[in-house]
């Protein structure tokens, strides 16, 4: 029954996106901050971000929200890539990831192959590097 009450007031409403999230952790984090440095303007900050996370939570005004939360996910979307590449490139014990001095694009190729020609396949360019 209240599970039925909550969905009927959300209905129309925002809801939560990676920009809430995100606001949400900053929030934590500050507040945490001001929980161990007693440093008052960190807690008005921390206020500050879970009324902003709580007036898009429940905003009505469903197409702004996504306009900010796609310019978030703009911004955020080329460090969020880079570091999953990273990670992928750790992790990955069978290649070597090299960038294609024309265009940039990340290249694999097999570890332990020697020096071998590497060809681009987004420009066709070619050059040597040790596997």
């Amino acid at each position: 029954m209240i599970r039925n009450a909550i969905q009927r007031f959300m209905y129309g409403r925002y809801g939560t996106d990676p920009l809430n999230l995100f606001f949400l952790v900053l929030y934590v984090l500050t507040y945490f901050a001001f929980a161990l440095t007693r440093f008052e303007p960190l807690y008005w900050v921390s206020l500050v971000l879970i009324f902003i996370c709580l007036f898009r939570l429940l905003s009505r005004n469903i197409p702004r929200r996504r306009a900010e939360n796609a310019k978030f996910l703009q911004l955020t979307t080329p460090a969020v890539r880079w570091f999953r590449l990273q990670r992928t490139i750790r992790r990955d014990k069978e290649h070597r990831y090299f960038k294609c001095p024309n265009c940039g694009q990340q290249l694999r190729v097999p570890r332990g192959k020697g020096r071998i020609t590497v060809t681009c396949r987004g420009c066709g360019a070619t050059f040597q590097e040790k596997s």
